[in-house]
Parts: C-alpha cells; structure tokens; sequence
C-alpha cells in the first residue's frame, strides 16, 4: 500500500502516542512539527545510503560558463538530485573525476552521466523504506511532542535497528559480483584453465 507524506506522518505520530494529521495544515502542534521535520527528515534518509529505489542515471547539460579553476566544464545537476554516486561518460556511470560545488558538477569530461540519488514521490517508496521512513519520524517527532527524552532515546535505537534492516533488504535487490578469476584453482591444476 502506497503511502503519502501525510499517510507516513500520521503513523509516524500514531507510534508516539499522538493524533495523526490529515494534512499538513492541521493547525494542530502535531501539523505544525510534522510539516517542518517530514521534508529534511526524508530527504536525509533517502541521502544516507544509494536506494535502488531512489538510485538513476542521466546525462548532465553542460552550462556555458565554465568553472573559473581546476576543471574544464560545468554540469547543472538534475532537479531531484539529492547525493552524487559516481560519473562517467561514453555510455558509462563511473569513472571519471568530479566535484559538487553547489547545484554544478564540475568536470574535465566534455559530457557526463551521473549516477545519483534521487527524491522519488513517496507513493514508490517501498514498504522496507516507508517502515524505516516511520521509525525515523517517530523518533524526530517525540521530542518536540511529547518531551519525553528516555522514549525518543528509544525510539532513536528502533529507528537505527529498522534503517539496518532497511538498508540489508535493498542490498539483496542487486546481483552480487561473482568470481571471475579462478588463479588459485589454475595453480593448482598446473596452469591449465
């Protein structure tokens, strides 16, 4: 079940022991924390580890002014870009040096692909990451709401635990790298592959 922002504050605050929202705009003090806490809250979160979910490549535009020292060309970064993975070009994501310097990636390349981070709708969150997103916001909430230090002391050690979890299941969503190099095996049969 896809969930919104809304959805995913609400049961943010059920956790706590507070009253879900209905939007943003409540005027309750529950609204008012979850609008100011939910944005950075998920954009950190969505930062903190390359998401196959939020992970995409795209070639970058070159900007016309160049940057004034140590590289050739300046890139605008993508609109949704959250954190730079790696960049490349001639049909590759990787390999090239780069720096981020504000909203530009600066490179020697003529032309890039950058491989990122994304911030996708929250409805394509999937239910591993909207779980990790709830523990998270719980925990951020908690203070601010209820004054309660030993709770949110807790509540940041589930939400630590569930990020874990989080982070090993979107791991196994990715082909792991299999041996290609058989050297021992071919020492020890004399040579012959």
């Amino acid at each position: 079940m896809a969930l919104s922002a809304i959805g995913l504050s609400a049961r943010a605050l059920l956790k706590i022991g507070a009253a879900p929202i209905a939007s943003f705009a409540d005027g309750t003090a529950e609204a008012e924390v979850a609008a100011a806490l939910y944005p950075p809250v998920r954009d950190a979160l969505l930062s903190a580890h390359a998401w196959s979910f939020a992970t995409a490549q795209a070639p970058l535009n070159r900007l016309a002014e160049p940057p004034p020292a140590d590289h050739a060309h300046a890139f605008a970064l993508p609109g949704d870009f959250l954190r730079a993975l790696s960049a490349g070009t001639g049909g590759r994501g990787r390999g090239i040096p780069y720096r981020i310097q504000g909203r530009q990636l600066l490179a020697d390349a003529a032309a890039v692909t950058l491989t990122y981070v994304f911030r996708p709708a929250e409805e394509a969150f999937p239910p591993f990451f909207d779980q990790c997103l709830i523990a998270r916001l719980s925990a951020e909430f908690c203070v601010p709401l209820t004054e309660n230090t030993s709770r949110a002391e807790v509540l940041w050690r589930l939400a630590d635990a569930e990020f874990r979890r989080a982070r090993l299941i979107d791991a196994q969503q990715d082909s792991q790298p299999g041996f290609e190099d058989f050297t021992l095996i071919q020492a020890r049969d004399g040579g012959s592959p």
